[in-house]
């Protein structure tokens, strides 16, 4: 069978190029489907979005207002180098983005008292986790670095921390990972391994460690400061709210737009001819 699209006759491989792109996320999507009937939902899924394509593709087209000649030319000198018609190519893409942006403009964005209910709503979507602030010396143990050498230069360093030398002038001469004075930034439990955060978060603020291993080294640490769970407030997030609210709004505006489209098409699956 070959799709005909408002007579527009799509080749199999077009289809079969957009099951290729769609596969990885649909995979990570869906679960728990028999292969078969996976696969049948993939290539259904993958053809509706090449008939929405197409008929977006064939509005934009009906278009009479014609382009900027400098929009055609600025989008064909950030193309790089390749066959086929490019500039066809690009009138199709301007046209196209054209009509999205015509649509989405058309969508107001959410109101001040929407911002608020969704934040109540999902509240628990702007928990913080505990941060702490942090800084590390390291002598990593690997085929260049042995146990014994590692631990000695880290002697030196925790020597020099005694005697008052600052730790970030100390992390900079005798850290594998020198530069910043070896300032980790803010980071939440998890996303360093287990034994670094059990040392660093049991720190108070300006409190160094004494030399500890984890499975990469020897490090010695500082806590700068901490900065306990907590909700991020309503003003911190009401941009990021608004827009993603209005970009859902934009989404559906389009996606009514195009089931409008395939009410009026002439959608056929054409029995191939022998």
């Amino acid at each position: 069978m070959t799709l005909v699209v408002n007579g527009e006759t799509i080749d199999d491989a077009v289809i079969r190029e957009e099951v290729k792109l769609t596969r990885p996320r649909y995979e990570e999507m869906v679960d728990g489907l028999d292969p078969v009937a996976k696969e049948i939902q993939l290539w259904n899924w993958s053809k509706e979005t090449v008939i929405e394509r197409t008929l977006l593709r064939q509005e934009a087209l009906k278009d009479p207002e014609p382009l900027s000649p400098d929009a055609i030319e600025e989008a064909l000198n950030a193309m790089p180098p390749g066959s086929g018609d490019l500039r066809q190519q690009v009138e199709v893409r301007l046209r196209l983005d054209r009509l999205l942006q015509r649509l989405t403009a058309k969508v107001q964005p959410p109101k001040y008292k929407d911002v608020g209910d969704y934040y109540k709503k999902y509240k628990e979507q702007f928990l913080l986790p505990e941060m702490i602030r942090a800084a590390h010396i390291v002598k990593n143990v690997d085929d260049k670095t042995d146990e014994q050498a590692a631990l000695a230069a880290m002697h030196e360093a925790e020597a020099e921390l005694k005697r008052g030398v600052a730790f970030e002038e100390v992390a900079d001469r005798y850290s594998d990972c020198a530069g910043n004075g070896g300032d980790l930034g803010y980071f939440p439990r998890g996303e360093m391994v287990d034994e670094f955060d059990d040392v660093v978060f049991a720190l108070g603020p300006n409190e160094k460690s004494g030399v500890f291993r984890t499975g990469f080294g020897f490090h010695i640490a500082k806590c700068y400061d901490r900065k306990p769970a907590g909700y991020r407030s309503l003003s911190e997030v009401r941009q990021d709210i608004e827009r993603m609210l209005h970009g859902e709004r934009k989404e559906r505006a389009l996606e009514q737009y195009v089931d409008n489209l395939k009410a009026k098409a002439d959608i056929r699956n054409v029995a191939r001819k022998a």
